[in-house]
């Protein structure tokens, strides 16, 4: 599906009296181009309120992670049940998780939430920083594979991301097979660590039965710092209004995505940051 640069933005949905709640559970990023802040101008701009908890906070910069701290697990566990016994928490979306500790409060909280498939879970299994830098453990990561992607509505890494995630190095679909093989439901596979001297993108959806759709859009000229935080909330998002349609929540997401970042800006000396609105 390619998306048209003339095409009017697809920042929103149809407004509603009140914007279903996405909770966004990601790592702080100081630069404000991707994790949580992220998170919740991606969310409101697709019409939705995003709450949120900090998995970490990182030294970080439009060009790399430089470090990270992870949020306790009983703090993070706290501020998660407030949330949930507050709000009407229509869809959930995963970042970068701190700790194994929080994988596991998580698969609670979905466990809990999640019942009839009426609030959604995006999982985003962000392990490694755009720019290279680490963001999460060995441990972490196997606790991620264990706890999230059996749980996940919607997972959507990047290539080397699945890869990390399998522990395999083939194509796309025998990739997907594998992660579905883990749990995972739906699993959108991007292309944007794809080859660079390609002129196009393509990203690929595949459904609990394998069948694949493929999004291709012409490759943008940058490297772009949120991208994947941007699409995973923009799903999130939509999904929170849609629940049962996650083709749809899937195309609207890509579509938004892809005119914010057509419109980004570079604020600082590394990668652009998407515009998100």
């Amino acid at each position: 599906m390619a998306c048209c640069p003339s095409e009017p933005p697809l920042n929103t949905l149809e407004p509603q009296a009140t914007p279903p709640v996405v909770l966004c559970l990601s790592g702080h990023d100081p630069s404000g181009g991707a994790g949580l802040q992220a998170d919740i101008e991606a969310v409101a701009a697709m019409g939705g309120h995003a709450a949120t908890v900090p998995t970490c906070l990182t030294d970080q910069d439009s060009r790399n992670v430089h470090g990270v701290q992870a949020v306790g697990d009983d703090w993070f566990a706290n501020c998660v049940d407030r949330l949930a016994a507050d709000l009407d928490i229509r869809a959930i979306k995963v970042g970068v998780v701190g700790s194994a500790g929080q994988a596991a409060c998580i698969a609670r909280l979905a466990d809990r939430l999640n019942t009839n498939g009426q609030c959604p879970v995006v999982v985003d299994p962000v392990l490694i920083a755009s720019g290279g830098g680490q963001l999460a453990d060995d441990p972490t990561r196997q606790a991620v594979i264990q706890h999230l992607l059996p749980r996940a509505t919607l997972l959507t890494p990047n290539l080397r991301e699945a890869m990390q995630l399998t522990d395999f190095h083939g194509d796309a679909n025998a990739t997907a097979t594998a992660l579905r093989a883990l749990g995972a439901g739906w699993v959108l596979l991007t292309g944007g660590d794809s080859d660079p001297a390609s002129p196009e993108v393509e990203d690929c959806l595949y459904n609990p039965a394998g069948h694949v759709t493929r999004y291709q859009h012409a490759r943008l000229p940058h490297r772009y710092h949120g991208s994947g935080c941007s699409l995973a909330s923009a799903c999130a998002a939509a999904l929170a209004r849609q629940p049962a349609d996650v083709a749809a929540a899937v195309s609207t997401a890509i579509e938004s995505v892809y005119q914010w970042l057509e419109q980004a800006w570079r604020p600082g000396q590394g990668q652009h940051i998407p515009r998100r609105r």
